[in-house]
């Protein structure tokens, strides 16, 4: 476990040439300065496409993307396996989006064939049959995770059906997200969402749990602003999206020794 005064947390953006398209880079900014905040000492690695990615991160983030540069993305990632060796070895994987697909166990590429995914997180992507899902989205989360509900926006045609080896991230309450009213898929300490915002900004206890995974309970912050940016969102949200959005409740759990790794279903 990485703590104030030892090794810097090392934060990884993987392959943000080609999953960048939604500015879900932001993720990794949100986590190191939430830790520098906390007197922590980061160190931000980005593999851009080409690069070796390193095992020896404590966090990775995957974005999304389109088609074409996922497809590169998931076989540059699947011959070396970089993320499967430093998942197994506890680092903390936050994938969205196409990132979400990836490190599933299959997605269907543009030319309709079914390509292989990491296989980090049990689920499986088709594309949709109905219009693409464009919008904000907003997740009431496992309760497992002791989060408050979750705001982003999404623009994805896939369709994600989640297997027994993981368990969604949350049940949908207004928009798409998976299409079966859920969104995202859990496993261990990997964490995959349709919520782009990036989701990070926009959520900052789902931060904080993910940081928590790494350095162990955290202390408050004051996210004022983030609050207030999260009651305008979920207002803007279709449909009956802002109830009960209240405060971000997530620095007394953690700092009380919540957001422990989630059980898999």
């Amino acid at each position: 476990m990485t703590g104030s005064g030892g090794d810097p947390v090392r934060v990884a953006v993987v392959y943000p040439d080609l999953l960048g398209t939604y500015g879900d880079s932001g993720n990794a900014t949100v986590l190191a300065q939430r830790l520098r905040w906390r007197g922590h000492a980061v160190d931000q690695v980005t593999a851009l496409a080409g690069d070796v990615v390193p095992d020896s991160c404590d966090i990775y983030v995957v974005g999304g993307g389109e088609d074409l540069p996922q497809g590169l993305a998931a076989r540059d990632l699947g011959g070396p396996r970089p993320l499967h060796r430093a998942v197994a070895s506890g680092s903390v994987l936050l994938a969205v989006c196409a990132g979400l697909q990836i490190v599933g166990t299959s997605f269907v590429r543009p030319d309709g064939v079914e390509a292989d995914g990491l296989g980090l997180l049990d689920c499986r992507t088709i594309p949709g049959r109905r219009r693409r899902a464009v919008g904000e989205l907003v997740v009431d989360p496992d309760s497992r995770d002791g989060l408050p509900v979750l705001t982003g926006y999404e623009n994805h045609f896939g369709v994600t059906t989640v297997g027994t080896g993981s368990r969604p991230a949350g049940r949908v309450r207004s928009g798409v997200g998976n299409g079966d009213g859920t969104d995202g898929a859990v496993t261990g300490h990997v964490y995959g969402t349709y919520l782009h915002g990036p989701v990070l900004a926009r959520n900052p206890a789902l931060a904080d749990l993910l940081l928590s995974w790494v350095v162990g309970p955290l202390g408050p912050l004051d996210d004022a602003e983030c609050d207030e940016l999260r009651r305008e969102r979920l207002r803007a949200a279709p449909g009956r999206a802002s109830r009960g959005s209240g405060r971000s409740r997530s620095w007394r759990g953690l700092a009380a020794g919540r957001g422990k790794e989630p059980s898999r279903r």
